[in-house]
């Protein structure tokens, strides 16, 4: 450990800073450093080291930081992961690609011939749309109780609102319009361009804690036992699988650990990859513990409207006959724009190229299941007459803009598309031409 705090330090004094941004003043850690490496091409040396020297000691200083950034975790087999569950909450997750779901399946409800569902997205910022649609469908005087409620990504921090009814539209709007998400993306400086992500993870979490309550989920534990599910979507990152947690079992465990895994798995469902950190969650098998790494369920299931396992099973036997609402926290089509050549910017447009292609093959995957079985699948999504965010990030003045739209597209029920139930395919249009600014 003193090794790690030596190297750290000598990394700053020697300028390791400046060679990530080339010798101008950026901030690490809120404090802004001059680069070295403008003053190793003069001919200078920022530690009385000559220039070859200099350089061996901020490569050095790099893969040290790294192996000092890095969290020791426990290894564990793929034998292990395929059993392992959470220890005290048997059966608090399942996983969408098990091939029991066409035995076990979970959109089937006892005494519920006619469930009503609702499958929520993810979007980043572009959550606030969902916000808003649920919130001026609840001043329509229309909006159903939900019987099935499912989110991944920025649907997860919906969903668990979403399920509890039009009482809660209030907490929707505060999260999405309060300005809190404003302050997600806190550079850690080094420590994050070496550990596990760019940005604090405390921002996210902590507004999970203040709006996840403990009365929160008291009333979704009353509404499972009353024969209602919550699903919430992660992606284990060490299995590649996707897990689907019954967030009403865990709400209705009296084990003391439930209510930080109910909050954990809502972090883990909206922690970007690189951007915030992973979330550990503690599992067991065959008597050994361990953590599995957990991200953005909108890596490998941005929309669940029937897990994976299921939609490859051509034998599946569904009692029931859902009515399911899908929102789409974004465009439906892709949609042209010149990205400008930065790094930043080229990581954000094919991370979200990946799963827009992702989310409309779903959809379209889902949307055949469900027209062969006749169910009703209506579907609604941010319009394409909509301006998108112009950079990267939760700009408050854009989420407060699109959540009153979301209001009045909801209120209007303009938004909704149907597809199910007809022989028209679900709509998925294409966007016009958009240069971007350079």
């Amino acid at each position: 450990m003193m090794v790690c705090h030596c190297v750290h330090d000598a990394a700053i004094v020697t300028g390791l800073a400046g060679v990530v941004n080339r010798g101008s003043m950026i901030s690490v850690g809120g404090h802004p450093r001059r680069g070295a490496l403008g003053a190793l091409r003069r001919g200078g040396s920022a530690a009385g080291l000559p220039w070859l020297r200099q350089a061996v000691a901020l490569v050095f200083c790099a893969v040290l930081l790294t192996a000092c950034a890095s969290t020791p975790r426990i290894p564990y087999t793929q034998q292990e992961q395929a059993i392992a569950d959470i220890p005290g909450i048997p059966g608090a997750r399942f996983w969408a690609d098990d091939p029991s779901l066409a035995r076990n399946n979970p959109l089937d409800v006892p005494g519920r011939e006619r469930p009503t569902m609702l499958a929520l997205s993810g979007g980043g910022a572009d959550g606030a749309f969902g916000a808003g649609l649920l919130t001026g469908w609840s001043q329509r005087g229309d909006r159903p109780q939900f019987t099935i409620v499912t989110g991944a990504s920025a649907g997860a921090l919906i969903a668990p609102f979403a399920f509890l009814g039009t009482g809660y539209d209030p907490v929707l709007s505060s999260v999405f319009t309060g300005g809190e998400m404003a302050g997600f993306l806190r550079f850690q400086g080094l420590s994050g361009l070496l550990g596990t992500s760019l940005f604090e993870a405390a921002p996210l979490r902590e507004l999970i804690a203040k709006y996840v309550t403990p009365e929160v989920i008291a009333s979704i534990a009353d509404a499972y036992q009353r024969g209602r599910r919550l699903y919430i979507v992660t992606t284990n990152l060490d299995a590649q699988r996707t897990a689907i947690w019954d967030m009403g079992r865990i709400a209705a465990s009296r084990d003391p650990r439930a209510p930080a895994l109910f909050r954990q798995v809502i972090e883990a469902s909206a922690s970007i990859p690189g951007i915030f950190s992973p979330v550990l969650i503690d599992v067991a098998a065959q008597g050994r513990s361990f953590a599995e790494m957990h991200v953005d369920g909108g890596i490998t299931s941005n929309v669940l409207v029937v897990p994976e396992a299921m939609l490859t099973n051509q034998t599946v036997q569904i009692r029931t006959k859902p009515r399911i609402y899908v929102i789409l926290n974004s465009k439906l089509g892709p949609y042209f724009e010149l990205v400008p050549a930065s790094t930043v910017q080229i990581a954000v447009r094919a991370f979200e190229t990946s799963v827009r292609s992702n989310t409309r093959n779903t959809l379209l995957a889902s949307y055949e299941f469900v027209r062969k079985r006749g169910w009703d699948m209506t579907l609604a999504a941010i319009d394409e007459s909509f301006p998108s965010q112009e950079k990267p990030g939760f700009d408050t003045t854009y989420m407060r803009g699109l959540f009153e739209f979301g209001v009045e597209q909801g209120r209007s029920g303009a938004a909704w598309r149907t597809g199910a139930g007809s022989d028209t395919p679900l709509p998925i249009r294409h966007r016009g031409p958009r240069v971007a600014a350079q």
